[in-house]
């Protein structure tokens, strides 16, 4: 049944930089051996991803407002609309393009969108629940009828490809394995369409009250980073470790709010950090029957970006009574996220 209250995903859109680039193709760039290229593929469990920045010159080539742009102009015409229709947007991203302009309102003015309010949330990788939650919650309190909802990064930008990779240590050569670059776009709406699904519940919250973050990524401005001051770290060891338990703590606090059982889900998206990560938060949620949606060997941890990649791939599958709950842990300050959808 559908309530006065409940907010629809209409359609779904999302973009990539460039062509996708293997592992070996990486790790000949990085300067590394064939090993290194089979580590990736065996430990970090991705084949390809894409890049905003070219390889060999350093140079972006793909802006977050390319691709969000993209994102959102597919996913409208999933949804049927024009942006005409759209009444709020909402971006969530850790890698804007600069402090200022905004990129969601740079993609707005792409779009031809004015007169609207428009919101950009700073965060990892659950900026885009939290993206999500913001218009849901708007959406239901009333005034906009149609959100477009945005979420995106373009991390690469940050690395150094000059670097000498041969000394670099493991907490930083990770994140040039890990991450890729993409942008996706919702359009949620009060008003149901035949093709919707209905988001039952979205959350997210802070848990990192006495933790030390496990990643930081620095904003120096005009200042270079100097050669003992990284631009990312990642402390590998405590994401391992922390994130399969809070993923399992985000599945019991949303069946709990929805009223679900394990076994009414019909598919899952779990956290996309690597496929070896992946592996073991699937063995720790024990979702029988579950279909695991997952986009990390062929995109890379495409941070905000990516629970709009594994929408994407079940929405035009899910059938009446399917039910779907993405999970999402941000480990820079420890932030777990989850959403929960149906199809009516």
């Amino acid at each position: 049944m559908t309530d006065a209250s409940d907010v629809h995903i209409l359609g779904v859109g999302t973009a990539l930089p460039g062509a996708p680039v293997d592992n070996p193709t990486l790790a000949a760039r990085l300067g590394l051996d064939t090993y290194w290229g089979q580590w990736i593929d065996h430990f970090v469990g991705t084949d390809t991803r894409h890049m905003s920045v070219d390889l060999d010159s350093g140079e972006v080539v793909s802006t977050l407002a390319d691709l969000g742009e993209t994102a959102a102009r597919l996913a409208l015409a999933a949804a049927g609309l024009g942006p005409d229709a759209v009444d709020l947007i909402v971006m969530g991203t850790a890698t804007p393009d600069k402090l200022m302009p905004t990129t969601v309102n740079v993609v707005a003015d792409r779009l031809g969108i004015d007169g609207v309010p428009t919101f950009q949330l700073q965060s990892g990788c659950t900026g885009a629940f939290q993206a999500l939650a913001v218009a849901s919650r708007l959406l239901v309190a009333g005034g906009p009828r149609t959100a477009l909802v945005l979420g995106g990064d373009v991390g690469t930008k940050v690395f150094d490809y000059g670097a000498d990779f041969s000394r670099l240590p493991p907490r930083e050569l990770i994140n040039y394995m890990l991450f890729g670059d993409g942008a996706g776009a919702a359009v949620l709406s009060v008003d149901p369409t035949p093709a919707a699904v209905t988001i039952r519940q979205v959350s997210t919250r802070l848990t990192g009250l006495g933790r030390a973050p496990g990643q930081s990524l620095d904003w120096f401005g005009a200042r270079p980073p100097g050669p003992d001051s990284p631009t990312v770290a990642e402390d590998y060891k405590a994401i391992e470790e922390l994130v399969p338990v809070m993923s399992e703590e985000i599945l019991a606090e949303l069946l709990a709010d929805v009223g679900w059982k394990p076994g009414d889900v019909d598919y899952v998206l779990p956290p996309q950090l690597s496929g070896r990560m992946t592996t073991q938060i699937m063995e720790r949620l024990a979702l029988p029957g579950a279909q695991e949606v997952s986009c990390v060997r062929r995109t890379g941890n495409t941070g905000n970006a990516t629970p709009f990649f594994q929408l994407e791939r079940i929405l035009d599958r899910m059938t009446s009574g399917d039910r779907a709950v993405g999970v999402s842990v941000e480990s820079s300050k420890w932030i777990r996220a989850g959403f929960a959808v149906e199809k009516a």
